[in-house]
């Protein structure tokens, strides 16, 4: 139990010392990079299903 809590204490020393957290109007704009990246993203794949979905409906009604 004391190598756990040995641990515990170094790990929070680094988190409160050593760690270098960024400001947040930075998080702000990776956020909505992200954000605007994933619903790019998530158009185009909804577009390419849309197309695959009526062209192999037409090759089945085809025949």
């Amino acid at each position: 139990m004391e190598k756990v809590t040995t641990f515990l204490k170094h790990s929070w020393e680094e988190v409160q010392h050593n760690v270098t957290w960024p400001k947040f109007s930075d998080l702000q704009a990776s956020s909505s990079l992200v954000l605007i990246a994933s619903l790019i993203f998530a158009l185009l794949v909804g577009m390419i299903d849309y197309v695959f979905e009526n062209a192999l409906n037409f090759f089945y009604r085809s025949f």
